[in-house]
């Protein structure tokens, strides 16, 4: 069956880019071996990112950055692997690391702000009765490259007005346009994009302002606006006149940053990448290739909540910004210091699953993890971390994870979403609370930003878009009366669980012909409930981690297939129609004969390595060995590795670790050894994690 052998082995084009942190004394020799080293562990691509802790006598952009970027390039197209440039050192983007500002102050970003004393060099907006509102600089400052020059440092470069065409111009000049005189050979083959990361209007550490920019003002003015009335944005107040300042906001930024970025990219056979400054910024997505988010910092998290707040509608955004665009891939930034218990380095395997899934079920489709460290020498092992890649406990592993990316972003590539309502939204402002009942209840629905509205036609209380009938409208009812807008109870759902399953997430789609469910445990207790599929076809249940196919006999119904369904917590499931000749050729699910865990004794520990060593011995029969395939199944935080009778059984990135151990076990006793390995925040965070059998 071609689409499982696509899912077993996607191609290299649905590879993990992450982040490459150039932050270390720089060499051409260990970048090549670095390059060399992802490849070999199954990532395939990287966003190469100055950053900070880069080598003070490597001048960014200067000639011997450059030297260096071409060998990163050359290196990368030796081996087959893409290049996104990075257009920035450090973030937020858009001031080339303090370049723009430098010698033209005048592009310095600036806002407007209430005041009762207007000072020199202020420009008067206007007199509200309670102060005077005036454009000043607002001295926002942005990330830089070396020490000293991070937030709220003497040194922090100054943040450029990306409002101003003129100083975006300078920006693309001094970044874009010097890399193409350096590795245009390689644009559009290797190199597939600039990544552009949360540009700051006003830049970072900036309060009491809101953005402005030369000639706003009669902007403001010609579309009717009172910039008087703007004095209610400082009390968090709405009117007519702050909503009118917050569209053209957007329409400038969208213009005069994403568009010309937008623009230049294409002229050169590259796509925009990157994301947005917020994490529901839905209209600006519009100007990505790759639109995208960054699920970043513990927003959201397994012991928290992936359905609550403005954060929890980034997966979302993006891919239903890339489907309303016919874009074919939209990318998260992830992983970035989502460190658990203010524990720098605490990131465990099973955390990394949860949020790969919750991302994955929304629709996203590229993984940018937040990063691959080139150095932790020094201080850079506590500049965001943890590492995700080379520096992490799993690195020996990692193909399972590269794979399991890989599977992902090709299974939710070229889809075609089954979405039964439009939920109508206005940018920064996606809806949490309405969309979070269709979450929990397996409701497909996609999200219709305001520009789209005028492009919707209603025909028997259906709404329309781009050929796609939605047969229920979430959102303002005045917008499309004629439009059916039941209660969420009554939409029929994608898949139907009794008993009902809250942290059950569901993406039902088409590819290549077939109808696919993707099932997500977005909870940390096990699922279990009896499932009814809309489909009246053979089905193939899928291990999405583990790569296993097998039969899956259902129960044929007039609602659809029913079957049990039991899904532990991190588990995913992908459920497909197939033929009844491809059903026949798959094999039957197993039946696991539960063994009781042995009493494992600790035989070594490595504190060096972080690994604890036990042993034990476990007797069977040969009666039993026939009964059906041995399941052991084990506690112990972090990764267990498990080998028996010095055969490898596996790895286990979270528990319990579950290990089949189907051809290793003999009839008698067996020799059982498990190697657990800890956290890294025991060697670089602020207190131990207990990890180990022991606890």
């Amino acid at each position: 069956m071609k689409f499982l052998a696509q899912l077993q082995n996607p191609p290299r084009e649905f590879t993990a880019i992450p982040f490459w942190f150039l932050n270390g004394e720089l060499t051409a020799e260990e970048l090549r071996r670095q390059l060399a080293d992802f490849a070999a562990h199954g990532i395939y691509g990287v966003v190469l990112h100055p950053r900070m802790g880069l080598s003070p006598d490597i001048t960014y952009l200067g000639e011997r950055y450059f030297a260096l970027i071409r060998t990163a390039v050359e290196a990368a197209a030796a081996l087959d692997m893409k290049i996104v440039l990075y257009d920035e050192g450090m973030y937020p983007s858009g001031s080339a690391c303090g370049l723009v500002v430098k010698d033209h102050p005048e592009l310095a970003s600036e806002g407007i702000t209430l005041t009762q004393t207007v000072l020199p060099g202020d420009e008067l907006l206007a007199q509200a009765e309670n102060g005077a509102l005036v454009v000043r600089k607002s001295g926002g400052t942005m990330r830089g490259l070396h020490w000293g020059e991070d937030d709220g440092e003497k040194n922090a470069p100054l943040t450029a007005d990306i409002l101003n065409p003129e100083a975006v111009h300078r920006f693309v000049q001094l970044t874009h346009e010097a890399y193409y005189r350096e590795v245009k050979e390689y644009f559009g083959s290797t190199i597939i994009g600039f990544f552009t990361d949360e540009p700051s209007i006003l830049g970072r550490n900036v309060s009491g302002m809101f953005p402005w920019t030369h000639g706003f003002a009669e902007i403001f003015r010609r579309a009717g606006g009172n910039a008087a009335n703007l004095a209610a944005l400082f009390d968090g107040r709405e009117n007519d006149d702050t909503r009118l300042y917050h569209k053209l906001l957007l329409q400038r930024e969208g213009e005069v940053y994403y568009g010309t970025l937008s623009r230049w990219c294409e002229a050169h056979g590259i796509g925009l990448m990157g994301h947005p400054h917020q994490s529901d910024d839905i209209e600006v997505e519009k100007y990505f290739a790759v639109p995208g988010q960054d699920l970043v910092l513990r927003w959201l998290a397994p012991e928290k909540d992936g359905l609550a707040g403005m954060d929890s509608t980034m997966g979302k955004c993006s891919a239903d910004a890339a489907r309303l665009m016919h874009r074919r891939r939209n990318a998260n930034e992830c992983f970035g210091a989502c460190n658990k218990d203010d524990n720098p380095w605490q990131l465990s395997g099973g955390d990394i699953k949860w949020y790969t899934d919750w991302l994955a079920v929304r629709g996203v489709n590229l993984f940018i993890p937040h990063a691959f460290y080139y150095s932790i020498c020094g201080k850079r092992k506590d500049e965001r971390p943890p590492d995700v890649g080379p520096h992490s406990i799993w690195w020996a592993h990692y193909e399972a994870w590269s794979t399991y990316w890989r599977r992902l972003s090709w299974l939710m590539t070229d889809i075609d979403l089954h979405a039964e309502a439009a939920v109508l939204c206005r940018n920064r402002d996606l809806c949490p609370d309405t969309v979070r009942p269709l979450f929990e209840r397996q409701i497909g629905f996609q999200y219709i930003p305001e520009s789209y509205f005028p492009a919707c036609t209603v025909e028997d209380g259906a709404l329309w878009l781009h050929g796609h009938r939605y047969t229920a409208v979430l959102g303002d009812k005045a917008l499309f009366p004629d439009a059916a807008h039941p209660e969420v109870s009554a939409l029929e759902p994608d898949c139907r669980c009794d008993p009902p399953q809250p942290m059950l997430r569901c993406a039902y789609f088409n590819k290549e012909g077939r109808a696919c469910w993707l099932l997500v445990n977005e909870g940390n207790t096990p699922i279990k409930t009896r499932l009814t599929l809309p489909v009246d076809a053979p089905l193939c249940r899928y291990d999405l981690w583990n790569g296993q196919p097998c039969a899956c006999p259902a129960e044929r119904t007039a609602k659809g297939a029913c079957l049990p369904l039991e899904l532990p917590a991190r588990g995913s499931l992908l459920l497909f129609t197939c033929t009844a000749r491809e059903s026949e050729a798959l094999p039957l699910p197993p039946t696991y004969l539960s063994l009781a865990a042995p009493d494992f004794a600790l035989a070594d520990e490595d504190a060096t390595h972080l690994t604890k060593t036990y042993r034990a011995t476990l007797q069977i029969t040969a009666t039993e060995l026939q009964t059906a395939t041995p399941l052991l199944t084990l506690p112990g935080q972090e990764m267990a590795e498990l080998t028996v009778n010095g055969q490898p059984a596996g790895v286990s990135f979270w528990p319990p670790h579950k290990f089949p151990l189907a051809g290793l076990l003999t009839p008698g006793e067996n020799t059982l050894t498990l190697t657990l390995t800890g956290s890294p925040a025991n060697r670089y965070g602020k207190h131990p994690v207990p990890y180990g059998l022991e606890r």
